[in-house]
């Protein structure tokens, strides 16, 4: 009923004036009433339930029975920290029957002497980091501890114990994500860790699992972490992060980077923005014709952004529209604004490769002539993390004309390719482990809004022209640069529309439809093993929608 009542006022809302409508997005309350109540209907962005999650869950359960292996945890030797005091008898109950052999109980405080915790444990053997109140599977000890043997540091997936002691809430989390942990701390509990690492700690943030974890990220290079995607720790809370854990995060990255870091306690995540020097951007925006969408584009970059040191090329495909090309002569007056003429037939790979060999920048931007700028900050922010050294590819927050999500991380697997993130959920909804509103790390982003240095563009000889001349060319070429040994970064702080068409259908045309099938083909086998297993999402989420709801029975027995 929620969803044909939304449908109603949507429907409603078409027939409004643009001006009367204009002034009504300006009323705060109707605005806020109206979002939320299209996040209580699920229209638009087909958010499971939570009764649907439940249902899914329970079947994961059932099918993961068979898969899980009980060998014996007396059989490894390891040790425990445990976290806080609320339930730690009962934790540290479950932690005596699974055979540990020291447990060192930390308090969340100031006072705690943590350098001489830390003295307590025995180098020789793993140590398991856990909250208080947590529990663990049966055999989660024998399959962490197997996990270790390659890696620093493991964790695992987690779960809630309800009243009724049914095991809900499952938190399905992806391959390491250091941007994650840094504006989330998602992973908070159920890490095991080579004891050496944790003595060479400043003991500072030693009384959270997040500060300790965010600490060796950032202290050690090259740090191993390993992730066992089944929910072995089961904890009696939700186990976002709090108030306190986001502040430990905060002050460890404070203490280590050149990054401003302010708390969103709206949304309880960190905000990061890191440090810039300053470097010349070129943004290119490759268009044919399109006059009155070039002209949003290039002035909200003019008008509204903060960071000034940057280029913009428009790269002129062939128009032939006169205003468009009045237009085009007038911008390139402009003092920032250069236009060149790429008379060549549509290759957007092509065309992106010519703008950046005409690029004076050490960071390229690929930008599309639909995109508008919202938030004034966007390129201080995509700036920041692009010239950090561990960094390769940033993509921004994108929405469509009316707000809702279109492009929040690019995921590969769906639809047998890739496609994106949280499409279609509303602008301010947190999506999936907060990842819609929370900087993070993704395989890929797309080329409608990327920012890259030069040198890394330059090192995989940019965009594939010859055989991606217009689908998953963006994909192919973050999955090259990620393969430099950098991470791809979603930026959730820069957000800007783009104008893509929501009702467009899809062009089917004999011609087109080959050459999509060969594209997409290329990818497949180009990228066939992240196709396979994304390490940016979840082996057990959907890859038949783009909600991050979990797998069918049907899709897991591969049907």
């Amino acid at each position: 009923m929620k969803k044909i009542a939304m449908r109603s006022v949507r429907a409603a809302l078409q027939l409004i004036p643009k001006n009367l409508k204009d002034k009504l997005k300006q009323n705060e309350r109707l605005t806020n009433l109206y979002i939320k109540s299209v996040r209580r209907s699920g229209l638009f962005f087909d958010a499971p339930t939570p009764k649907q999650t439940q249902q899914l869950y329970a079947q994961w359960l059932e099918m993961e029975k068979g898969s899980e292996g009980f060998a014996s945890s007396h059989q490894v030797g390891w040790q425990a920290v445990v976290f806080g005091e609320n339930g730690s008898c009962e934790t540290e109950k479950c932690l005596n029957e699974l055979g540990a052999h020291k447990i060192v109980n930390v308090k969340h405080g100031a006072d705690e002497n943590y350098a001489q915790h830390m003295m307590e444990l025995d180098d020789n053997l793993p140590t398991l980091l856990l909250n208080s109140g947590d529990t663990l599977n049966a055999s989660a000890i024998s399959t962490l501890v197997s996990a270790l043997t390659h890696s620093d540091i493991v964790y695992c997936d987690t779960d809630q114990f309800s009243e009724d002691g049914t095991r809900t809430n499952p938190r399905f989390l992806p391959d390491w994500s250091p941007e994650l942990q840094f504006s989330t701390a998602y992973v908070n509990t159920g890490v095991f860790i080579e004891t050496s690492l944790l003595k060479l700690l400043n003991a500072t943030e030693f009384n959270r699992v997040a500060g300790v974890l965010t600490e060796l990220a950032l202290s050690k290079k090259e740090l191993k972490v390993a992730h066992v995607p089944k929910t072995l720790v089961h904890t009696t809370r939700n186990n976002s992060a709090d108030v306190a854990t986001l502040n430990a995060v905060k002050r460890v990255l404070e203490k280590h980077t050149a990054v401003a870091v302010s708390l969103d306690e709206q949304f309880m995540v960190n905000r990061l923005c890191w440090s810039n020097t300053n470097p010349l951007v070129s943004l290119i925006i490759p268009t044919k014709n399109g006059k009155a969408l070039v002209q949003a584009c290039i002035e909200s970059i003019l008008k509204k952004t903060t960071y000034q040191n940057f280029e913009i090329l428009l790269i002129d495909n062939g128009s032939d529209e006169k205003e468009s090309i009045e237009y085009f002569d007038y911008l390139n007056t402009l003092e920032k604004v250069s236009v060149l003429k790429y008379p060549a037939p549509f290759n957007y790979s092509a065309i992106n490769n010519f703008g950046v060999e005409h690029a004076k920048g050490n960071i390229i931007g690929l930008i599309n002539n639909d995109i508008e700028v919202i938030t004034p900050e966007w390129l201080t922010y995509l700036v920041g993390h692009a010239q950090r050294a561990e960094v390769g590819c940033v993509g921004a927050k994108l929405l469509y004309s009316d707000t809702r999500i279109q492009h929040a991380g690019v995921v590969l697997g769906y639809g047998g390719g890739a496609g994106h993130a949280h499409k279609n959920f509303p602008r301010y909804h947190t999506g999936y482990l907060k990842r819609i509103i929370a900087t993070n790390n993704y395989s890929a982003v797309t080329a409608a809004c990327l920012l890259v240095k030069r040198a890394h563009f330059d090192a995989v000889a940019g965009l594939n022209e010859k055989d991606l001349s217009v689908a998953f060319n963006d994909v192919d070429f973050c999955l090259r640069v990620k393969a430099l040994g950098v991470n791809n970064v979603y930026c959730a702080e820069a957000e800007l529309f783009h104008h893509e068409s929501v009702s467009r259908g899809l062009d089917i045309s004999p011609e087109k439809a080959a050459r999509f099938n060969k594209e997409l083909s290329y990818l497949q086998t180009q990228w066939a093993d992240v196709i396979e297993n994304d390490p940016a999402y979840s082996p057990n989420l959907t890859l038949k929608r783009e909600n991050f709801s979990i797998k069918s029975r049907e899709e897991f027995n591969g049907v």
